[in-house]
């Protein structure tokens, strides 16, 4: 099988690719701005193509040249957080980006299965007798991020119903696991990390913990990913989510546990976001029905392999 994975060098893409490879998949991948440590990908550097999706010609080189039986669309700005500081270049490389894959896809004549990462950010915040959140309720996203992957899953149910490309929406929740930048989970680990090796006081800086967060492990969620393809219904959206929420004090009790040093905590302003969600947790029962998905690994594992995975790459002499 020929697959094409748009943004290689991401986080979610750099398991998709290695996983791929493994299974013995003719695969191919691109690269613009990693968000992954560069030793993360250059084991498959090889295989990998510079697209900015921004570009018309260049989803269009990469389309013509590759001719996959699968895309997996990853190529985007991901953070949340960054989309209040950059809104255009956010709406720019998720929307427009989003319709020059498509059109690619069109102009080549091929008819591939295309895997859409959406995000549970398309939802905003949800009244707690609609948790865990369907498919089926209203989005009404909180930042621009969650605006782009509205439009993003909006664009690709239309070339479903218009002109049958094969799109199947994933909308994503929170997921974490080594390689991972970022989030509450890897900045945590990470700050633990440089605390045991010294290189900061034994004070982790802290925003809002009351928040609550399923989460699911970037392994697991590749797993999800890679059922949609061959199972999921073009046309359809799928929630991708954790089995339970974790309240933000939880995660941290789970890496002071598996921390080496004892650290205190401090709230720090700066990490106060505008608006925040108070429980992100979606309903999977969907995506399970369809494809017999279930999560595999505990958040405990997860952040004691974010612990190691720190620790190796500051060994290993990582820029902070």
């Amino acid at each position: 099988m020929k697959i094409l994975i748009l943004g290689a060098t991401g986080f979610v893409g750099s398991y998709l690719m290695e996983r791929a490879i493994a299974a013995g998949h003719e695969v191919a991948g691109t690269h613009y701005h990693a968000t992954v440590d560069t030793r993360d990908w250059m084991g498959f550097a090889d295989r990998l193509t510079r697209c900015d999706i921004r570009y018309r010609e260049q989803t269009d080189a990469v389309i013509a040249k590759t001719r996959p039986d699968v895309v997996y669309l990853l190529s985007a700005q991901s953070y949340p957080a960054l989309s209040w500081s950059a809104p255009s270049e956010t709406l720019e490389t998720n929307v427009v980006g989003t319709a020059n894959v498509f059109e690619s896809i069109r102009a080549a004549k091929i008819d591939p299965v295309v895997v859409v990462a959406c995000s549970s950010a398309q939802y905003g915040e949800v009244s707690p007798d609609a948790v865990p959140v369907k498919e089926s309720h209203p989005m009404h996203p909180l930042h621009p991020y969650g605006v782009s992957k509205v439009a993003t899953e909006m664009l690709a149910l239309q070339y479903w119903s218009n002109y049958r490309l094969r799109t199947v929406c994933a909308r994503i929740f929170n997921t974490t696991g080594p390689r991972k930048t970022g989030d509450v989970c890897a900045d945590f680990t990470y700050r633990a990390a440089r605390i045991e090796a010294g290189q900061i006081p034994p004070a982790l800086h802290v925003g809002n913990l009351e928040t609550h967060r399923a989460i699911t492990d970037v392994r697991d969620l590749a797993r999800a990913l890679e059922l949609l393809a061959d199972r999921g219904a073009p046309g359809e959206v799928y929630n991708v989510s954790g089995s339970r929420t974790y309240q933000i004090r939880e995660i941290v009790d789970l890496i002071q546990a598996a921390a080496k040093t004892p650290f205190s905590l401090e709230v720090d302003q700066a990490l106060l976001r505008p608006s925040d969600e108070k429980v992100i947790f979606g309903d999977s029962s969907r995506l399970v029905a369809a494809t017999g998905w279930k999560q595999e690994i505990s958040l405990a594992q997860t952040v004691g392999d974010m612990l190691a995975y720190w620790r190796a790459q500051l060994a290993a002499g990582a820029q902070a």
